[in-house]
């Protein structure tokens, strides 16, 4: 059985960091992509980074500079990191994971976590 677990969000003040963790269990082999969508209200679900199951990286255009993607094949551990943080980068950070490839699709993953919230004041 699969499980993606957040942890990591909260409330920051504008350029403040944060780290976002994934745990992932029941993911065997190392096939597997894994992203980090966020939702903001009223907003549709975006990619915001994602990493490869042979490490190939992606990032939106508008977190570029600002976060990075790692991920510990060891123990199935993804994390983000988030520097600079911005009032538009509120929204519910949610971790998911599908075989080898990322895709910008969210409905094309697999697997999904439940969530963690980061709010940004101004």
């Amino acid at each position: 059985q699969v499980q993606l677990v957040e942890s990591g969000g909260g409330l920051v003040q504008t350029g403040d960091s944060l780290r976002l963790v994934c745990a992932a269990s029941g993911l065997t082999n190392n096939i597997y992509a894994m992203a980090w969508f966020r939702q903001a209200p009223g907003k549709e679900r975006e990619l915001v980074a994602a990493i490869s199951s042979s490490g190939t990286t992606y990032y939106a255009d508008s977190v570029k500079g600002r976060f990075a993607i790692s991920r510990d094949s060891a123990d199935n551990t993804m994390y983000l990191y988030m520097n600079s943080l911005k009032p538009a980068d509120t929204a519910v950070y949610s971790c998911a994971a599908r075989k080898y490839q990322y895709t910008t699709d969210f409905r094309r993953y697999d697997y999904w976590g439940q969530g963690t919230q980061v709010s940004v004041s101004s």
